[in-house]
């Protein structure tokens, strides 16, 4: 796996991505903020050596490396998930050859359920901590000690300092932003009424598919997190209503103009 990374990374770099700063992994719905970035390379998946190629319709399957805010970023525009029958080496494949590729900070961003009563469609959430409730753990099996420690530290899965940065633009643009914790299921069912309560009393604020394998192994690597979550469904007693994934894209679409300010500003200032 290691040398398959290393291929990737060098046909990246072969092909013009230099020196990128930042990762951003884009969730369901959040494609608009490649609106922003200066383009200077757009690589669909399939063209790329030995990475997966993403089957969710609104992933868009493809690598963009260009300038965004001043900052030259790498952006996944559609992520691999675990229920689409991807191994976790492969859900998490790209941000290894981030990694390799340079880049020391990593954004990602979701559409999930929210279980906060004081949530409502279309907030926006930072992630302030996660809890991992794949079946499957992406660094299970043996240890690569060139990407890092066989045992990692998660006492600050998502970085402080990123946290206090987004609150602080959200405020001086007078952004109702929330905050909370993340928990990851496998999907790809939307949660049953008894499962969003058990979210909910295992101290989580929202419920998703994606983005704690990546966190986990960008940590792995002493890569620096953040995550924004769009809220696109309640999972709270008594506004719980069905759900479809075209539902989830279009409530995430509503929040699409607010994030990509948000995010514009935040890479700006890292």
């Amino acid at each position: 796996m290691y040398e398959k990374i290393k291929e990737t990374a060098r046909f990246l770099m072969d092909i013009g991505l230099e020196k990128p700063e930042i990762g951003i992994v884009l969730g369901t719905g959040l494609g608009g903020i490649v609106k922003m970035i200066k383009i200077e390379k757009k690589i669909p998946y399939h063209d790329i050596p030995n990475f997966p190629v993403s089957t969710v319709s609104g992933h868009s399957g493809t690598l963009i490396y260009g300038e965004l805010a001043g900052k030259k970023v790498v952006v996944m525009q559609g992520r691999f998930h675990y229920y689409e029958g991807w191994e976790m080496s492969e859900v998490t494949f790209p941000i290894r050859v981030m990694k390799l590729l340079g880049i020391e900070k990593l954004m990602v961003s979701n559409a999930c359920g929210g279980v906060n009563p004081e949530f409502k469609v279309g907030d926006v959430m930072i992630i302030t901590d996660h809890i991992n409730m794949m079946p499957e753990h992406p660094l299970r099996g043996e240890n690569e000690e060139r990407f890092g420690p066989r045992f990692v530290d998660m006492h600050e899965p998502y970085s402080l300092k990123m946290v206090r940065l987004m609150r602080s633009i959200a405020i001086e643009n007078k952004l109702d932003i929330k905050e909370g914790v993340y928990l990851a299921l496998q999907g790809p069912t939307f949660e049953t009424p008894a499962e969003y309560r058990m979210v909910k009393l295992m101290g989580a604020d929202a419920v998703g598919m994606s983005t704690v394998p990546e966190v986990i192994v960008a940590k792995h690597m002493g890569m620096e997190c953040f995550g924004l979550s769009v809220i696109t469904d309640l999972g709270i007693e008594g506004k719980i209503e069905e759900v479809s994934h075209e539902a989830v894209q279009i409530a995430a679409k509503s929040s699409e103009n607010m994030i990509s300010k948000l995010v514009e500003e935040f890479i700006g200032r890292l």
